[in-house]
């Protein structure tokens, strides 16, 4: 049995996985490798506190649909679910759903959007901000109204800039917001192995997760301690948006997949780079 275990990709491989709603799905993918896997949960989500705001952005377009709805995540959408389940009018944003044209920033909504049996009638250029303009750029937006789901509770200056100049009306929603106070000492702890070189290398699917990192080590003195962790260890990010915030936090990113960005992909990009590596163990 124990030379079975050796002869899997990842065998005696340390990796630290910060996710957080599907950290699980990711583990289960590396502990099948072989992996011994770190779990440390960088940010915790939870549905927006402000229930009224949300409950009538979604009356709002019961009432009288926007011309276009985007999508930023699929965690957005199974939000706004729960909260039009909860207040009785889930069949009517059904309808909406149904019968408006919808855009999704990338793969996670549209999956989200399959899953109540729907299409998104539009896709973003590439699954960023720059990319949903890309591809508001060739419709008429002038007077209309365009109802957003906010990534998280976060604005999108750029996003508003933009919708103005083309003459749009935005109605925005935050459905969830990222409880970022917890687990404090859990991610401490991440940053002290990655600083003693106990890891043999992290993988990164959000933006959220790098921002959460980065603050809790300045709030706590630790910069030096991480940057100089993560330049021991292997870093991998889950597709471009997430490499960018990477690089742009001063971080290295060593793999990325090619061209499919969900987990699986990612998965297998570490299990070609660290195939030949030796573990941190």
């Amino acid at each position: 049995m124990a030379s079975e275990e050796l002869e899997k990709p990842l065998a005696q491989r340390v990796i630290a996985v910060p996710e957080t709603r599907q950290l699980d799905v990711l583990a289960n993918l590396l502990l099948a490798r072989g992996a011994n896997v770190v779990r440390c949960p960088l940010v915790a989500i939870e549905d927006s506190p402000d229930t009224p705001a949300v409950v009538e952005w979604l009356r709002r377009l019961i009432a009288s649909s926007p011309a276009l709805i985007v999508f930023y995540t699929g965690e957005g959408i199974e939000r706004l679910l729960g909260f039009a389940e909860r207040a009785g009018i889930r069949a009517g944003f059904l309808e909406v759903l149904r019968t408006t044209r919808k855009l999704c920033r990338g793969p996670k909504p549209k999956r989200a959007l399959r899953r109540l049996e729907l299409e998104a009638e539009l896709d973003a250029r590439e699954p960023t901000t720059a990319g949903v303009i890309a591809t508001l750029d060739t419709l008429d937006l002038d007077g209309q109204r365009i109802a957003v789901q906010l990534y998280g509770d976060k604005e999108i200056p750029e996003l508003a800039q933009y919708l103005s100049g083309r003459g749009a009306n935005v109605d925005w929603v935050a459905p969830y917001v990222y409880a970022t106070e917890s687990e404090d000492a859990r991610v401490i702890e991440l940053i002290e192995m990655l600083e003693r070189g106990s890891i043999d290398a992290i993988a990164f699917t959000s933006q959220s997760q790098i921002e959460r990192l980065v603050e809790l080590a300045r709030k706590r003195a630790l910069e030096p301690a991480l940057a100089a962790g993560m330049r021991k260890t292997f870093v991998a990010a889950v597709g471009p948006v997430v490499a960018d915030a990477l690089r742009a936090a001063g971080f290295t990113v060593d793999a990325m997949p090619g061209e499919s960005y969900f987990m699986k992909p990612l998965v297998t990009t570490l299990e070609k780079e660290l195939g030949g590596r030796r573990s941190a163990s």
